[in-house]
C-alpha cells in the first residue's frame, strides 16, 4: 500500500517520519527500495540526531547508495511538495499507414513493372514495416554525486551548469547539497533516462566534465543506478 508523507522539511513532517520508522527498517517492505530513495532525496540533508529513527534510517540508506545501490521496486510512496523525476515520452514516428498510402501513389498499377521499380517497391515496403515495428525501451533512475573544485566554487552556478545539459531521453530531477568536509559540499542530483537514448558514461565524459562545465565540476560519480520499467516506443 502506498505511503504519503507531508512536508519533510518541517519539524512536524520529520516527527511523523520518525514515528513511522519506529517499528520499521525501511519505508516499505523488508529491503531497501526505490521508496527509500524517494524519501531520502526529499530530505534536504542528514536529519538531526534528535530524530533517532530517521537518523538511523538515513545513515543506512546513505551507506547503501555509496556501496551497492538499491534495486528493489517498492510499493510506491508520495512526498507532498516533492515531485520525483519523470521521463518525457518520446514522440511517435510518422504514421506508417499514411506513408504507405503516399508510396502507393507513385506506383503505376497498369504499366509493366521494371526490375528497378520492383526493387524500389520492396525497399519501400521494408521501410514501412520497420517504421511500424515496436521497439522495447527501458527507463532508469540514476543518482549522481557531482563534486566541485573547492569550497569557493559557486554551487548554484554549478547546478545551473549541470541542468543546462539537455538531450532527448534525459530529465533532471531533485537535488540537494551534501557536506563533504572542510567546508566543501557536493551536489547530489537525480535524473531519469531512457536507456537506449542516453548513455550515462557519455553524459559524464562528454558533457559534465568538459568545458565550460568543468570550470565548476571536478568529478562526477554514479551513486545509484536503478531500472524503473520497460515501455514500447513506436
Amino acid at each position: 500500500m502506498a505511503v504519503t508523507f507531508n512536508d519533510l522539511g518541517s519539524a512536524a513532517g520529520l516527527k511523523k517520519l520518525d514515528e513511522y520508522l519506529l517499528t520499521r527498517s525501511y519505508i516499505s517492505g523488508y529491503q531497501a527500495s526505490k521508496d527509500d530513495i524517494t524519501v531520502y532525496a526529499a530530505l534536504s540533508g542528514a536529519p538531526s540526531s534528535s530524530y533517532v529513527n530517521v537518523s538511523r534510517w538515513y545513515k543506512h540508506i546513505d551507506a547503501l547508495l555509496r556501496i551497492s545501490g538499491v534495486s528493489e521496486e517498492g510499493c510506491g510512496v508520495t512526498v507532498e511538495g516533492f515531485a520525483p523525476a519523470e521521463v518525457v515520452a518520446t514522440p511517435p514516428a510518422a504514421d506508417s499507414k499514411a506513408t504507405a498510402e503516399d508510396d502507393d501513389d507513385d506506383v503505376d498499377l497498369f504499366g509493366e513493372e521494371t526490375e528497378e521499380e520492383k526493387k524500389a517497391a520492396e525497399e519501400r515496403a521494408a521501410a514501412v514495416k520497420a517504421s511500424g515495428k515496436k521497439k522495447e525501451s527501458g527507463k532508469s533512475s540514476v543518482l549522481l554525486d557531482i563534486k566541485p573544485w573547492d569550497d569557493e566554487t559557486d554551487m548554484k552556478k554549478l547546478e545551473e551548469a549541470v541542468r543546462s545539459v539537455q538531450m532527448e531521453g534525459l530529465l533532471w530531477g531533485a537535488s540537494k547539497l551534501v557536506p563533504v568536509g572542510y567546508g566543501i559540499k557536493k551536489l547530489q542530483i537525480m535524473m531519469t533516462i531512457v536507456d537506449d537514448l542516453v548513455s550515462v558514461d557519455t553524459l559524464i565524459e562528454e558533457h559534465l566534465t568538459v568545458e565550460p562545465i568543468n570550470e565548476y565540476v571536478q568529478s562526477c560519480d554514479i551513486v545509484a543506478f536503478n531500472k524503473i520499467c520497460k515501455y514500447f516506443r513506436f
